[in-house]
């Protein structure tokens, strides 16, 4: 079996990554609706895909079986998640080595959030308490993988404050994280003072921004308030505006994507990485409007 290429090796081709990001369906329609998303997405050619991993591994299965699919049937390069919580080192071990086995080379490396119901004190096993320590173990595991982890351009929620966040991130990259995703944001400011702040820490790996064109305003404030990310007043005014029209809705949501993205690009990021929620249209719409 072909192994995939490191991510690290086309970020050292100096131009800007685009990646995507999809999510394990709950059942078997919802396997054949993202293989068809797949198929659509495959036309814009990303440099790779990521798969996400439920909270406490709540969807171990359907994440090697999501990502097996990209790979083997759309050929995508994939970089799987994989997160402590609730998990032993055995348990961490065998999955990374199974992604291996299937020619995975590149794994999103995360602590994880916490189940409903399931508390701090019985979520971690092992001393595997941080993302650190997840990155630790695969390299230890295999040296050549390449880890992503994850970035807060506006703090982590948990994190007391941004000085704890960035040195836990830095904690990361010293264990041997390749480059960081950011969590979603819609100020592109917090993006660059983040990247300010983690060079001024000594964490010099491509930051990639995360970016999530916004489909209703109901939805992007339930993901914000879980994630911690702000909306800038200007968004939710041109939303509230367009009312009750999903339509309209997502269109702006598509255009402040879009001019998050030129900005970002035109400022030196090293590419994007594209929260979908496992829909094509507002990616092709992005990958039209990039084109043009």
């Amino acid at each position: 079996m072909q192994p995939d290429r490191p991510i690290s090796e086309l970020f050292a081709q100096q131009r800007p990554l685009r990646s995507l990001e999809f999510f394990p369906p709950k059942d078997e329609a919802g396997v054949e609706a993202l293989r068809e998303t797949a198929a659509a997405l495959r036309r814009i050619a990303p440099d790779f895909v990521s798969v996400t991993y439920g909270a406490g591994g709540s969807t171990r299965e359907r994440t090697a079986q999501v990502s097996s699919l990209l790979k083997d049937d759309f050929g995508f390069t994939v970089m799987p998640h994989l997160t402590a919580v609730n998990h032993t080192r055995a348990e961490l071990a065998a999955t990374a080595q199974a992604h291996y086995a299937r020619g995975i080379r590149n794994i999103m490396a995360l602590r994880g959030d916490l189940p409903s119901g399931l508390l701090a004190a019985t979520a971690f096993k092992d001393d595997l308490r941080f993302g650190c320590d997840v990155v630790a173990l695969l390299k230890e595991l295999h040296p050549d993988l390449c880890l992503g982890v994850a970035g807060y351009p506006e703090k982590h929620l948990e994190a007391p404050t941004f000085e704890a966040d960035l040195a836990n991130l830095k904690r990361k990259v010293d264990a041997g994280a390749s480059f960081i995703t950011t969590q979603l944001f819609f100020d592109n400011v917090a993006y660059y003072r983040f990247v300010d702040r983690c060079r001024a820490a000594g964490i010099g790996v491509p930051i990639v921004p995360g970016i999530m064109p916004m489909l209703s305003l109901r939805q992007v404030t339930r993901i914000t308030n879980l994630c911690g990310a702000s909306l800038p007043d200007r968004l939710i005014r041109r939303v509230e505006a367009a009312g009750d029209q999903p339509e309209i809705v997502e269109a702006l949501g598509i255009d402040w994507a879009l001019a998050q993205i030129r900005d970002l690009l035109a400022s030196g990021a090293p590419g994007y990485h594209l929260y979908i929620l496992n829909r094509a249209r507002s990616a092709l719409t992005l990958a039209a409007g990039l084109a043009a």
